[in-house]
């Protein structure tokens, strides 16, 4: 009998394959014994031959560098590549021309791979890689190469090339990228080599034509099997196409993969100033070339990067939430005496708010000691201590220079879209919980009080305000005292005009029915309190149609544990809130006759009576305003005591009504704003550098607010219904968040977080040079609003499932509730700006006909109508908004989507040729892109899929590839079936024995 052994490599493992019946004549321990010896042989034989290649590249790393560096290795002398500031350092595209194949007959698919000699280190580096050109001797890459700003090249770097036959790429899995070492690639089955060359960098800078013509040859150096170009490449230069070299050769070449570099930190680009430094990191950059319709190059970089606001901006809103409820917890201790009900109420709130308080501190804790990437992979989602962290928050930029149209920036934020995935869905998101919360609560009984979500804003809005005033009020006081110490008239004209203002607002906040009905509600749950006087308004002529909408507790029915009284003195809360008017009035009084002698000239004298109750002698102005200014004080403190009283017992009816959901409500709701709001600073931050220099944005900014526009692709089934739900609210509470613009003290950039729950301010600082381009508006301080608006379309299975047998309405309700707030929005530009402000009202579709065709397609009800996207985002950029793209963690769905709309604006505003369109398309969406880069990012902190060479993560698609639309798909290498094919071939099954799995899409629809 004929013995056939199959073997395979695999981490330097022969495996034998054999049938069951063979190893059973052969005998089991006697084909041990031989395995064993022929593995450890091949394990020898494998080491040495590492030994080798690696002494090769350190001595071929020797050779490449000049004779003079050799001696000197410690210091070498390197001359640095002038160069623009901000700019990459170094950008070159390459072409192949007549290479040579193993057979007449072969038609070869071809990518580069490009390694860097570090000059200084003496290592050979494999840096990045071209895309794989199907079917051509002649092939023309797309993809070029880029060296960022800080990369370490110089002139004396040297740069080997070297041209590898990809024989069948669904056995090859290329993976290049900056590695730590000097390793040579291992031998892949699925490809062969062709040539290399190698050149010094200082030749190409120099050149006159910017461009060498090198010859491949083969390892030995001696055969020559064709030719590289290398083409300088400045995004501010055009480059010369050949008309029919592009239309015939480069037309029917297919693209299959491209390969990226990873840079140090720093963005490249005119806008790569300190302050966008400060919160970007790890860019990862591409630079690609397309053919235009008139056979004209453009040049694509295309840009990736993190933000450390994925932790900065969490933490900083943790930490307000845990001031904000220790000011709570406070204020409930000093409500003061209670009847018994209502102190057992109060304990019973404030072990609950304790509770939740120490979430939030060691959640806090936690992230303080995180020392990990800057952005939350989409393996952690599920991670309780980096709940509150955005997953996959990166910037997408691209940047097109065309010839013949001005250079363009494209921005879009991805980012997982903001939900609570530790605390799950089974119930629902967010926007289910609230109502159903809500309707709860007004059932709840007697027990308390039901004040309506309206009144306990409201409530918050008043206790915020005293808690902002009072010491501004205190502080302006003191000042009007130490002008008036000093007799400085100006001064003293000043520090009464702020004191004023803000004592009218202090008075103003307090200007509420609220306030007096919380105040009898408190009265009643003292113990053993008597009223003076029925609890009915003074003037219910004026205020009958107020009342109606006010909760005083007199018409609440459930007020039975309330003790009932006979007498109230409602007008004592008028009189002391008055007090402080006309304490204020006395102040006023006295600076104006103080101001009047010292214009006069008359020291001594009398003083007028007209000043009413307020009496004064002649002597020192700090002498005779002091009195008035500690009236002033005592009277605001006791209406501060009151109010927050009040405020604090209507918080605590809303906490006791619906403990503890109310308190697990406010954690989701905070968890998912959290997220929300770290994409949102990121993206306008991004957008306020861009805009810098459009003096029209920058009026759009300040007059009307910035757009913020959400694409969500999300289905309505299952837990993504969920996700979404919660989504929405989140979306929707970023209404309340307002920006600021501020002149930076110091070198820190990062943005600052103020106010509460509800009123949000970030201060976005900026250097004093960008911030002198700012219109004086929005450096006077000016709060800029933002308009966000979500639009969502289901495109996965899921979503295939909800429409043929489930529900989405919520899909349906969320597109048009924000179809009217971008409607709201845009009537709201259109009046206040003027008609030539935006040169996009010159283009062809106008604003009003794409708002109405939105309008129409959300309304038709079409299944996964990604028109609706199209649109929505169009609008966006021509209102100058800022793009958001979003689905369940920021990957898949999210590539695709973000790859489609790029290439999208190639062709429409850019001219890219309509037969590179797909093309384009599949480059973007191979497995190395920027957007599949994060992917990879992602896996490598996952252990999901297998890596079948250096850590390479696979890139995978379930069944909803083939339910996806069609220009929504992923290229064809990045799909399941082909992936799945790699999987099998190159990883063991648990038996030890290499199966291959044939996996067809007809299979796969089978299932």
């Amino acid at each position: 009998m004929k013995n056939k052994l199959n073997f395979r490599v695999e981490n330097h493992i022969f495996t034998p394959k054999l049938h069951q019946k063979q190893i059973v004549n052969l005998g089991l321990w006697h084909w041990e014994r031989q395995t064993q010896s022929l593995r450890n042989k091949i394990h020898q034989l494998w080491r040495l031959i590492m030994e080798i290649k690696e002494e090769r590249a350190s001595d071929e790393a020797q050779q490449f560098l000049p004779s003079s560096q050799i001696d000197s290795i410690g210091e070498p002398q390197l001359t640095s590549i002038q160069r623009i500031a901000n700019e990459p350092k170094l950008e070159f595209s390459l072409a192949c021309k007549d290479l040579v194949a193993a057979t007449r007959d072969r038609k070869l698919n071809t990518f580069i791979q490009v390694s860097v000699v570090h000059p200084a280190e003496h290592v050979l580096t494999r840096y990045s890689s071209t895309e794989i050109v199907e079917g051509t001797r002649d092939p023309l890459f797309l993809t070029g190469v880029t060296f960022p700003p800080e990369y370490p090249i110089y002139e004396e770097t040297k740069i080997k090339l070297t041209v590898y036959d990809v024989k069948d790429k669904s056995q090859d899995t290329v993976h290049t990228t900056v590695l730590p070492d000097h390793k040579e690639p291992r031998a892949d089955a699925g490809r062969s080599f062709l040539g290399c060359t190698t050149f010094i960098v200082g030749d190409l800078v120099k050149s006159k034509e910017q461009q060498l013509t090198l010859t491949l040859r083969t390892s030995d150096g001696g055969k020559a099997v064709g030719t590289i170009e290398v083409n300088l490449v400045r995004m501010g230069e055009l480059e010369d196409g050949e008309p029919g070299h592009i239309t015939t050769d480069a037309q029917d070449q297919k693209c299959a993969l491209v390969h990226e570099c990873t840079a140090p930190e720093g963005i490249s680009g005119k806008d790569n100033l300190p302050s966008l430094n400060a919160v970007l990191k790890n860019p990862i950059c591409k630079l690609y070339r397309f053919p235009t319709s008139d056979n004209k190059w453009m040049k694509i970089r295309e840009q990736m990067a993190e933000t450390i606001l994925s932790f900065h901006v969490p933490k900083e809103l943790i930490n307000l939430h845990i001031k904000e409820d220790m000011r709570r917890n406070q204020e409930l201790k000093d409500l003061g005496e209670l009847a018994p009900h209502w102190d057992n109420m109060r304990k019973s709130v404030i072990a609950h708010c304790d509770q939740m308080l120490s979430i939030y501190q060691d959640t806090l804790a936690e992230l303080g000691k995180y020392t990990g990437s800057s952005f939350k992979s989409s393996c952690s989602k599920g991670e309780k201590t980096l709940e509150f962290i955005p997953i996959n928050l990166h910037l997408q930029r691209m940047h097109v220079h065309s010839p013949r149209l001005k250079d363009a920036l494209y921005d879009v934020i991805t980012v997982g879209a903001p939900a609570a995935h530790f605390q799950g869905f089974k119930n629902g998101g967010l926007r289910k919980l609230l109502s159903k919360f809500e309707a709860e609560r007004r059932n709840t009984g007697y027990q308390c009080i039901y004040y309506s979500p309206e009144n306990t804003a409201k409530a918050k809005e008043v206790l915020s305000n005293i808690n902002h005033l009072q010491p501004l009020i205190s502080s302006h006081a003191d000042l009007l005292l130490n002008s008036a110490s000093q007799r400085s008239p100006d001064s003293l004209k000043n520090s009464l005009k702020m004191l004023s203002e803000k004592t009218e607002l202090f008075v103003h906040a307090f200007k509420d029915q609220l306030v007096r009905s919380a105040l009898l509600a408190l009265y009643t749950a003292r113990p053993g309190c008597v009223l003076k006087k029925p609890a009915v308004p003074r003037n219910s002529a004026e205020e009958g149609d107020d009342l109606k909408h006010q909760d005083h507790p007199s018409q609440v029915k459930r007020q039975d544990s309330i003790p009932h009284h006979s007498e109230y003195d409602e007008e004592e809360w008028d009189r002391v809130w008055a007090n402080v008017g006309k304490s204020l009035n006395c102040v006023i009084a006295m600076v104006d006759k103080l101001l009047e002698k010292d214009n006069s000239g008359n020291i001594k004298g009398e003083i007028d009576p007209s000043a009413g109750d307020c009496k004064h002698a002649d002597g020192d102005w700090y002498e005779q305003l002091y009195p008035l200014v500690i009236t002033l004080k005592d009277c605001m403190g006791e209406v501060v005591t009151r109010a927050k009283q009040s405020m604090a017992f209507v918080l605590l009816q809303e906490l006791a009504c619906g403990l503890p959901q109310c308190l697990m409500l406010t954690l989701r709701r905070d968890i998912v704003f959290s997220q929300a709001l770290a994409g949102l600073v990121c993206g306008f931050i991004i957008k306020l550098h861009t805009g810098l220099h459009d003096q029209g944005f920058l009026q759009q900014l300040h007059t009307v607010g910035l757009l913020v526009q959400y694409e969500g692709l999300l289905s309505t089934y299952s837990e993504e219904a969920g996700m979404l739900e919660d989504m929405a609210v989140g979306i929707s509470d970023l209404q309340k968040v307002m920006f600021k613009v501020i002149e930076a003290k110091s070198e820190d950039f990062l943005p600052i977080i103020t106010g509460r729950r509800e009123h949000y301010v970030i201060e976005v600082q900026l250097p004093a040079k960008m911030f002198e381009l700012l219109p004086q508006e929005i450096k006077e301080g000016k709060l800029l609003r933002m308009y966000p608006v979500l639009f969502n379309v289901g495109i996965n299975e899921q979503q295939t499932l909800a429409e043929r047998f489930g529900d989405t309405s919520l899909q349906e309700n969320i597109n048009q509730e924000n179809l009217e707030l971008l409607k709201e929005y845009y009537n709201l530009f259109t009046e206040k700006m003027p008609p030539d402000c935006l040169p996009h009202f010159q283009e062809q579709n106008d604003l009003k006909g794409l708002l109405e065709n939105l309008h129409q397609n959300i309304q038709a009800k079409k299944r996964k109508n990604v028109e609706i996207m199209w649109l929505a985002a169009t609008i966006c950029r021509k209102l100058n908004g800022v793009r958001f793209t979003c689905c369940k963690s920021a990957k898949d769905r999210t590539s695709m989507s973000v790859t489609l709309e790029q290439c999208s604006i190639l062709r429409d505003e850019h001219q890219l040729h309509k037969d590179f369109f797909i093309r384009a398309l599949d480059c973007m969406r191979s497995l190395q892109n920027n957007q599949l880069t994060q992917q990879r990012k992602n896996a490598l902190e996952t252990g999901d899929n297998y890596a079948p060479s250096q850590g390479e993560k696979i890139y995978t698609f379930p069944l909803a590839y083939f339910l996806l639309p069609e220009r929504r798909m992923p290229h064809r290498e990045c799909t399941e079936e082909c992936q799945m094919q790699k999987i099998c071939i190159q990883h063991d099954t648990t038996d030890g024995f290499p199966k291959v799995l044939q996996t067809s899409r007809r299979d796969i629809w089978k299932s």
